[in-house]
């Protein structure tokens, strides 16, 4: 796996949504607040998974196949929270997070959470 396989979700040139962890943005202003939008996924891991991750657990090291899971299904979370953004007119979301939870042993629960606005450049 290559440094693109751990990278975040789409961009702000590819969903025309921008997502930022902070409370503004340079050279924007917030012109109208939407509200929260989230993202949520559920995602089991497979059986193979979860042998190799026991056998890796006693020897140490990266579980990479769990790292891979994990990053895809919190670019499908982000992608669900653009989606909904995008659905409700937003053209940003302000204060993204991310909540990692255990779905009742089944499986790993992702909520990518933010507030949906609408951004225009600020006037100089």
């Amino acid at each position: 796996m290559g440094i693109d396989d751990y990278g975040g979700g789409a961009g702000a040139h590819e969903s025309g949504v921008l997502v930022v962890t902070t409370n503004d943005v340079p050279g924007y202003r917030v012109e109208r607040v939407i509200g929260e939008v989230f993202g949520l996924t559920v995602r089991s891991r497979h059986l193979g998974s979860q042998i190799g991750a026991g056998l890796k657990s006693m020897i140490g090291g990266e579980l990479k196949g769990l790292t891979k899971t994990l990053v895809e299904t919190r670019n499908q979370a982000m992608d669900r929270l653009i989606e909904q953004a995008k659905a409700r007119g937003g053209n940003a979301v302000l204060m993204m997070r991310f909540d990692v939870t255990d779905a009742q042993d089944v499986g790993t629960e992702v909520c990518a959470y933010g507030t949906a606005v609408v951004l225009v450049p600020a006037s100089t």
